[in-house]
């Protein structure tokens, strides 16, 4: 898993302060201690002290503890939500009881700069995280929708093409218009060089390749396109596109059209709609044999990332160093509209053809 690997080592050369608001689970705690015993991340664990340390076996070496109820930061981070939540009718008092709630302290956290980012989710449902981080961290500048990806990794033996791969949106725009979808695509295609440092190259997923079919859901995806080429030009995106004319290059080579810049070598790719995106990554997962990291956010002003609540603590160790990644990451978010490319160097690469990561 090279590109894993990579994005460990990233983590290593500049750990992040990473705050877990269930830090009384043993995953989280299992997760925190291999990040430190890693040297990737600074771990901060919100909870009952006691109950913290005995998710961690007593062993806190390396990792902060926390405790929402009864921090001394709660005075300043209620009247910094007061101000933001104000005019939606939060008044202090209300303020006060919610930034108790380990998500959101954990979301001021990291909106205040004491943390470089957050995960949760492993307790919560992925509507909680959710919600606290957009009610508190915010949308990046220019961001209209947050979204998320999994980063997939094909890497046992059985797998024919390996590297690491983004699918995008699995977890939460159920059914994008064709400028949500156009955002969600640049915002991907920024994750994928954020998590791998190689260029992206976009295939926007559809059952039909190139007007093969009609429809107006194809529309859609035809449409999107064009707004990302409006936006990013140099950014390579094409579609639509099924997803054996995306990934095995026989089959793109038969279905795309001559000076096709896709043929079977996509490495990001979006999906119509999260029917499509949530099914198509499970059946990735679960008969495919790919690993699946993520739900990973994207679209906020700063990390907060979201955990299934099967997750294990590899998943929990994987998501720090994907958050650490993020945190640490260059790259602008996307501004709708407004030519923001940051492929305008790559075209060499691009044009020999980008190896594939892992």
């Amino acid at each position: 898993m090279l590109a894993l690997d990579r994005i460990i080592d990233a983590a290593r050369a500049t750990p992040r302060s990473i705050v877990l608001p269930e830090g009384a689970d043993p995953r989280i705690a299992a997760g925190a201690r291999r990040a430190v015993r890693e040297g990737i991340a600074h771990p901060i664990l919100l909870g009952s002290p006691g109950e913290v340390l005995a998710a961690l076996d007593g062993d806190a070496r390396g990792i902060a503890i926390e405790d929402p109820a009864t921090s001394p930061r709660v005075q300043a981070y209620a009247e910094e939500l007061h101000l933001l939540r104000h005019a939606k009718g939060m008044d202090l008092a209300a303020a006060y009881r919610r930034i108790r709630e380990p998500l959101a302290f954990a979301a001021m956290m990291v909106r205040q700069g004491d943390a470089d980012g957050t995960i949760g989710g492993a307790v919560a449902t992925t509507a909680e995280t959710v919600r606290a981080a957009l009610q508190i961290i915010g949308l990046a500048p220019g961001a209209k929708i947050v979204s998320s990806f999994f980063l997939m990794i094909l890497c046992e033996d059985y797998h024919v093409q390996k590297g690491a791969y983004v699918f995008s949106d699995c977890g939460l725009v159920i059914d994008p218009d064709a400028a949500e979808l156009a955002d969600i695509a640049r915002a991907a295609a920024h994750s994928y060089t954020a998590m791998t440092g190689l260029m992206p190259k976009v295939a926007m997923l559809s059952f039909s390749t190139n007007g093969s079919a009609r429809h107006q859901r194809v529309d859609k995806v035809v449409e999107a396109v064009r707004r990302v080429r409006q936006a990013e030009p140099d950014l390579v995106i094409e579609g639509e596109l099924q997803f054996d004319a995306a990934f095995v290059a026989a089959v793109g080579a038969a279905k795309t059209a001559p000076g096709s810049m896709i043929r079977g070598d996509a490495n990001v790719f979006v999906f119509p709609n999260l029917d499509a995106a949530n099914i198509g990554y499970k059946i990735a997962q679960r008969i495919g044999g790919a690993k699946a990291i993520g739900p990973v956010l994207q679209g906020l002003a700063k990390p907060a990332n979201d955990l299934s609540r099967g997750c294990s603590q590899d998943d929990v160790f994987h998501m720090i160093a994907l958050t650490c990644a993020q945190a640490a990451r260059t790259i602008p978010e996307p501004m709708p509209g407004k030519d923001n490319s940051v492929w305008q160097n790559s075209r060499s690469a691009r044009s020999l053809g980008e190896p594939r990561a892992g």
